[in-house]
């Protein structure tokens, strides 16, 4: 079991994470009286083994994933006879930025079309096969041309390229289903009471349940993020073919409604942007057209562009955040790293991420609660963006600490005193721990509530396309990391990390300002939302359907 433990008041046993919540011994109440919702603690329910289950895939996949893409900075910026680092292709910071954010935007940008694919054509089950059958292939490929033979033979750029478009397609079709794909294992929709074996009584709420799971799942997945651990350490002593013979894959399933979120927006488009005309009633009274979906269906798409709306924040913060993958990296290796691969100080992030989660899930949520100071999503989204700054911030400082210290200054490891690259400047890498840490509580804050919000802000039927459109907002911030890295070389990176710091709290004040009315009405928005569903799944059993 995860870290990140049930939180009960008066430091009540947790109920075990094979209880079901059908199975609490606690009947559901069918009312709950006014006195009771202010003045009973609320904690969440039990967790299905499903859960675990799912997320388990999801930390393989993640080390899997990042286990090989860990490695693509170092392999395409130095060179194979670099002998300080390693190395390949030699292309340089600047090139070997924008090729990898190439490669980020292009894995954030697929789930749309692989969630269409999957709903048009497939289905998502075998969608999913596919995905991770690609990702498997691109590893392969990777391992391959990796080899010492294929290095000699030049296949190493052509190799990477054809890994990256293999894993990028692979895991796009990954992305915008195993999220919701977790938190849908847990079923509990109502309020409830319940007494605790010290006898106080609680109420069972199901936001503080989807969470929790959106935590304990965003835990797992930083554990499996430590593939980078290991390949950076094979990469560096035995070599990059053994490094990409490292990750492994497993898989889940299910399905969306994408084609006809995308078709009803164009219909509303169409009709002076106005979403209710996209009804039924006004596309038959003025276009003599019949749509495939009814009234409730345009409700809910109204209710999932809220979210979307919301998600208009995150670009900038992935933008900053894929500063990890790169420029971070780069700036590891022009300090001294006393013999570790300077791409292994990026795993400080996921180790902090495994170490502070459960002190935010466990001690920090509850103390809130306890004190009824409400820390709702849109103030913990912002308060993330605010973080990811003070991340950008000591990246700043320790930039321009690398650049007032020798032998190279502003030129690390490119001066005669560097002795052809051997000689960093005199800072020591363990510096860059403030920036992974505040980065891991900007991840554990804004990232995890973002999907979280995602998924409890869309109606069941459109769970997979909001998660979609949240992680094409990802790609957005690695296309604009893409024009970033047009100028992220030395002697620049002060000004680089520090426009970023300013951008990034900017955007977290813009966003407070612009969405904070939403945290005033998250319950009753949480609320419409489950009692939509509950009235789809009763037509459809009316109709003798079943909901998928």
């Amino acid at each position: 079991m995860s870290p990140l433990s049930h939180h009960t008041p008066q430091n009540a046993s947790p109920p075990p994470p094979k209880k079901s919540p059908t199975q609490s011994p606690s009947a559901p109440t069918p009312s709950i009286s006014a006195s009771d919702l202010t003045t009973l603690c609320r904690t969440r329910d039990s967790v299905p083994l499903t859960v675990w289950a799912a997320a388990l895939i999801g930390m393989f996949e993640r080390f899997a994933f990042y286990g090989a893409s860990t490695l693509f900075q170092n392999y395409m910026q130095n060179s194979i006879d670099d002998p300080f680092r390693p190395g390949v292709l030699g292309m340089g910071q600047a090139k070997a930025t924008i090729v990898n954010y190439t490669f980020i935007t292009f894995g954030f940008m697929t789930p749309v079309p692989m969630a269409v694919v999957a709903d048009k054509w497939t289905g998502r089950y075998r969608a999913i096969l596919g995905s991770f059958a690609l990702e498997l292939l691109g590893m392969l490929v990777l391992f391959l041309t990796a080899l010492p033979p294929a290095l000699r033979g030049g296949a190493a750029g052509g190799g990477l390229a054809g890994a990256m478009v293999f894993i990028g397609i692979g895991a796009g079709g990954v992305k915008t289903t195993v999220s919701p794909f977790v938190a849908d294992q847990y079923t509990g929709t109502e309020l409830r009471i319940e007494t605790l074996k010290s006898g106080e009584r609680v109420i069972v709420d199901r936001t503080l349940t989807v969470q929790y799971i959106y935590n304990m799942w965003y835990w797992m997945i930083n554990i499996g993020s430590l593939g980078g651990l290991a390949t950076t350490l094979l990469e560096k002593y035995v070599g990059f073919w053994a490094a990409y013979l490292l990750p492994f894959l497993h898989e889940p399933a299910r399905g969306n409604i994408m084609p006809q979120a995308f078709t009803a927006c164009i219909y509303a488009c169409r009709s002076d942007f106005q979403t209710d005309n996209a009804k039924p009633g006004p596309q038959l009274a003025k276009y003599g057209r019949t749509v495939s979906w009814d009234d409730k269906f345009i409700d809910d798409l109204k209710r999932v562009l809220l979210a979307c709306r919301v998600s208009l924040g995150l670009p900038i913060f992935w933008l900053c955040w894929g500063q990890a993958f790169n420029n971070l990296i780069s700036q590891a290796a022009q300090m001294q790293t006393y013999g570790i691969p300077n791409d292994l100080f990026k795993t400080l992030n996921p180790i902090a991420c495994i170490v502070f989660g459960p002190v935010v899930q466990n001690w920090l949520y509850p103390f809130l609660q306890r004190h009824r100071i409400p820390f709702r999503p849109i103030t913990r989204l912002a308060t993330g963006f605010l973080f990811m700054a003070l991340s950008l911030a000591f990246a700043t400082g320790i930039q321009q600490l690398v650049y007032v210290t020798g032998p190279c200054y502003c030129r690390p490891l490119d001066c005669p005193a560097g002795k052809s690259g051997t000689i960093p400047n005199h800072v020591n890498v363990f510096l860059q721990t403030p920036i992974y840490v505040a980065m891991a509580f900007a991840e554990l804050l804004a990232l995890t509530t973002s999907y979280e919000y995602a998924y409890s802000k869309a109606p069941a039927r459109m769970k997979s396309c909001v998660q979609a459109v949240s992680v094409f907002m990802a790609g957005v911030g690695s296309a604009l990391g893409m024009a970033v890295s047009l100028v992220a070389e030395d002697p620049n990176m002060v000004v680089v990390y520090g426009s970023l710091t300013g951008v990034m709290a900017l955007n977290a004040g813009i966003f407070w300002g612009t969405f904070r009315r939403l945290d005033k009405i998250d319950e009753n928005l949480n609320d419409a939302i489950l009692e939509g569903d509950k009235s789809v799944v009763q037509r459809n059993k009316d109709d003798g359907k079943v909901e998928g």
